[in-house]
């Protein structure tokens, strides 16, 4: 029996079709050895411990947190935080009273630049903190942000 040349391309672009689709669909964002612990972690302290090897930071001026002073909307944050000391390995961020503290944390390779830039949820007014890992030490620095209405389920 042979194929009708009609019914060949329609098979063919509904193939296509359903192979593009499948090409879109999400991916898996974390590795098998995410630090699930740490982002689970219920205290400030607990979560960079589980995060970095240590709780132990010092206060550097060398980091800078951008964020509202009082945010209308605790749902949405806008928060960037730059790093200028040299060899900037991690940058994490933390909003102090959430219920799970640490928010985000991102790795950077050799040469990268010590900057982010993200929206955060935070429940109520609280500190953020940026602790940035350079050189193998742990750096911080703390900005309040009062928040009006709760993001967190608030």
């Amino acid at each position: 029996m042979t194929m009708k040349r009609r019914t060949f391309i329609t098979n063919a672009l509904v193939g296509g079709a359903a192979a593009a689709g499948a090409a879109l669909l999400p991916r898996a964002a974390f590795s098998a050895d995410w630090p699930k612990d740490a982002f689970e972690a219920k205290s400030v302290s607990d979560a960079l411990s589980k995060l970095l090897g240590s709780s132990d930071q010092t206060e550097s001026a060398d980091i800078t947190i951008k964020a509202p002073d009082i945010a209308e909307n605790g749902a949405v944050v806008p928060v960037q935080v730059t790093a200028t000391m040299p060899n900037v390995e991690s940058i994490s961020i933390i909003a102090e009273k959430n219920p799970v503290p640490l928010i985000a944390s991102f790795q950077f390779g050799d040469n990268g630049a010590g900057f982010v830039s993200t929206r955060i949820k935070m429940g109520k007014t609280s500190n953020v903190i940026a602790v940035v890992k350079a050189d193998g030490k742990l750096f911080s620095a703390k900005k309040e942000v009062k928040v009006t209405i709760g993001g967190c389920g608030g």
